[in-house]
């Protein structure tokens, strides 16, 4: 061997015993260039956040969605809240556009890791959600999302008397027919807020699972004001049936008239305010067909009401028969056709002395026409004296001759 190659071969066993120390953690030397060994070791041990190029890309937790509704969600209640919430990262921006291209607005919070929609939505429609959110080191995700509300076929609605802005008498409950069944009666209830600026409080009676009414202990005070404010939208009624709308009804209250017929006096008379306004004579229902006794409401006015004997199962033949007639002055008390009217020519005798109707309240042409010009829609008269049974709470307003202690319900 020349003394070339024994230097050549001792090189190698040199560098091969520092690989050696290297590897057993007993050395500092590395066999690349001393550059290349520092590059390497600060990029793993230097800060996440650290983005100098050619090192490691930066360590970073991983952002987390929560969108409400979900992808693809269905019957979403158009009245739900729509939100984003990220951690770990930022919202950078957000759009939510309806399936007709409506843009609908929203807002982000303070620290831009919250975004929610600022009004409620259409029922029977899709939407389209699209956000891009950025996680720690500013690297930006796009995602969207769409989902479905309820649908026509389980949006309810309601019917609302008296009307916004109507002019009613002390006794006239206020009513609500919804469109659907209602199962969830008590969320119903609570998103209903009635006040009144005589400061009477009430309480709600079912009638049945589609109507409601609403009435306080004593009739309303005179001349005040009654407000209804109706925040049904998006109120579960049960049976998946959704609230469509919110309304606000204020009914006005005018003076205090109240009526008492009584039956074996044969007389009809008034107060207004609590003084007496007038009295009539008046024939009534006869043992046969008695007249309703307590508390009807007065409902809506005809200045001629046709009336046919037919309606409440007479036929020819019967001794009560009286065909087909018309009426004067005829004010309703009950949809089954209670009213007070004008006598007929025939019963005019009879006023002030018997009682011979098939269950009306039969005055003289002088008291029909004060009654029909002077009362109105919320009025209420008192049936006393008659052999007839109470008037049926659900044929009219009976609400009155339900006992305060059994009203709730």
């Amino acid at each position: 061997m020349t003394a070339r190659e024994r230097w050549t071969t001792g090189r190698k066993v040199f560098l091969l015993g520092a690989l050696c120390l290297l590897a057993a953690g007993g050395g500092v030397f590395a066999a690349v260039a001393p550059g290349a060994a520092r590059a390497a070791f600060e990029s793993e041990a230097g800060p996440a956040e650290r983005t100098t190029p050619g090192l490691a890309a930066p360590v970073v937790a991983p952002v987390q969605l929560a969108a409400s509704p979900a992808d693809g969600a269905q019957q979403v209640n158009p009245a739900a809240p729509v939100s984003l919430k990220v951690t770990n990262g930022t919202v950078e921006r957000v759009a939510l556009t309806g399936g007709d291209g409506a843009a609908i607005e929203g807002s982000l919070n303070p620290d831009g890791t919250g975004w929610s929609a600022s009004g409620p939505l259409q029922f029977n429609s899709s939407y389209t959600y699209s956000f891009v959110v950025s996680d720690a080191a500013g690297r930006k995700t796009n995602s969207t999302r769409t989902f479905t509300t309820v649908s026509t076929a389980n949006e309810a609605d309601a019917a609302v008397y008296p009307l916004d802005g109507m002019k009613v008498g002390v006794a006239q409950p206020l009513q609500i027919t919804f469109s659907e069944p209602v199962l969830n009666k008590d969320a119903v209830e609570k998103a209903i807020k009635v006040s009144s600026t005589s400061g009477q409080v009430g309480e709600f009676h079912w009638f049945s699972d589609s109507m409601v009414r609403y009435r306080t202990e004593n009739f309303w005070a005179a001349n005040s004001t009654v407000t209804m404010d109706m925040q049904l939208f998006g109120v579960d009624f049960g049976n998946g049936q959704i609230g469509n709308f919110n309304k606000l009804v204020t009914v006005h209250i005018g003076d205090k008239k109240v009526a008492v017929a009584d039956a074996t006096a044969h007389t009809f008379s008034v107060s207004v305010n609590d003084k007496p306004a007038g009295s009539w004579p008046a024939t009534m229902g006869d043992t046969r067909f008695p007249s309703a006794k307590g508390y009807l409401v007065f409902m809506e006015k005809y200045r001629v009401e046709h009336m046919s004997a037919a309606s409440i199962g007479l036929k020819p033949g019967d001794p009560a028969y009286y065909g087909e007639l018309d009426v004067n002055f005829a004010t309703r008390l009950t949809p089954s056709g209670e009213f007070i009217h004008q006598a007929t020519d025939s019963a005019m005798p009879y006023i002030g002395v018997s009682n011979l109707s098939h269950g009306c309240i039969g005055l003289g042409p002088d008291g029909a026409q004060w009654v029909f010009e002077n009362m109105t829609t919320g009025d209420v008269v008192q049936v006393v004296n008659t052999d007839g049974e109470n008037a049926n709470f659900d044929d009219g307003f009976g609400d009155w001759n339900i006992p305060w202690a059994q009203y709730a319900n």
